[in-house]
């Protein structure tokens, strides 16, 4: 495609390529190697700082149940590699695009990157409660997404950190496999309406207000909570229910429009609202699991080829 070309860094070499992936997890890789196999040149620029590196082991991903995140980022980063996926580790600074004709976008050590075609891996990050301890067993016994955690919590003792209807839906959601759970706001309000309150209560799931002094522990193992005021909890699983954000602000750089958590709105084809700016996996709506991830990697990939076939290749309308 032909477009403004942008001039490079100083005493830096510009580097052209058809697709750049900002992001190397599930979602990045997994575009990157269909887009490859499209035959386009293709560059992975990753951080090295993953959401999910802690996490004792990826759960539901068929063929690789419980493989860990950094063994399954290698395997895919490999299978990459055979189609000539190239890659660049760093972080993106700044990401510049000239009406959808060409992006350029500048890594903390001068590194300049131009392409045709960009998609935002990027994923989130998750809000941490204060709470001391709590890093010791992240990972481990103490998660933030039911869904992928849930089975391994069944009959355990259950906290969940957190207030209103995202604490509440945690609990409901974890009900699934234990009945053995309580919410802890951390010293804040409850926000839980009447309906709410009545619904835990029907499930037998109280609501404690006091602030957590500290998380205990043997190892990586939970094993209580320790409260203002005295009280202690027999806990062997923690789930935190705080928020999250976007993992950096590629996408508000880009001008693509947001929705109220900072995700990337796409359309079904992971088409962002900035032309030619594609988004795949958690920094996009839609549940945050590793499989789903690299589903939206694909159909990314997919719509990315088809917006570079040239005209001559195409069907007529």
């Amino acid at each position: 495609m032909q477009g403004i070309e942008f001039a490079p860094a100083p005493c830096m070499t510009a580097q052209r390529y058809d697709v750049a992936v900002v992001g190397g997890g599930p979602a990045g890789l997994c575009a990157a190697l269909w887009l490859a196999r499209y035959l386009h040149k293709v560059v992975v620029v990753d951080s090295g700082d993953p959401r999910n590196w802690e996490t004792r082991g990826i759960n539901g991903y068929l063929g690789h149940q419980g493989i860990l995140a950094p063994e399954l980022r290698e395997l895919g980063r490999a299978e990459c590699a055979k189609f000539g996926v190239e890659f660049v580790s760093g972080v993106v600074d700044r990401a510049l695009n000239e009406p959808g004709e060409l992006f350029e976008i500048l890594l903390g050590d001068g590194t300049t990157i131009q392409a045709d075609r960009i998609l935002l891996a990027i994923g989130i990050k998750d809000f941490w409660p204060d709470i001391p301890g709590l890093e010791r067993c992240y990972g481990e016994t103490v998660h933030v997404c039911p869904d992928c955690d849930g089975y391994e919590t069944r009959d355990r003792e259950t906290v969940v950190v957190g207030k209103g209807r995202k604490a509440v839906g945690m609990a409901f959601a974890l009900a699934t496999w234990t009945r053995q759970i309580v919410i802890c706001t951390n010293g804040e309000k409850p926000e839980m309406s009447q309906i709410l309150l009545d619904k835990l209560k029907a499930l037998n799931i109280p609501v404690l207000e006091a602030p957590i002094k500290g998380v205990v522990s043997k190892s990586t193992e939970i094993i209580g909570i320790d409260l203002e005021g005295g009280m202690s909890l027999d806990c062997e699983r923690l789930y935190f229910a705080i928020g999250q954000y976007p993992a950096d602000d590629l996408g508000a750089q880009l001008g693509c429009k947001r929705d109220e958590l900072g995700r990337l709105v796409i359309d079904d084809r992971n088409h962002t609202s900035v032309k030619n700016v594609y988004a795949a996996g958690d920094i996009a709506p839609g549940p945050q699991m590793a499989i789903v991830a690299a589903a939206s990697g694909a159909v990314a990939a997919i719509a990315i080829h088809a917006s570079l076939v040239p005209e001559k290749m195409k069907l007529p309308d």
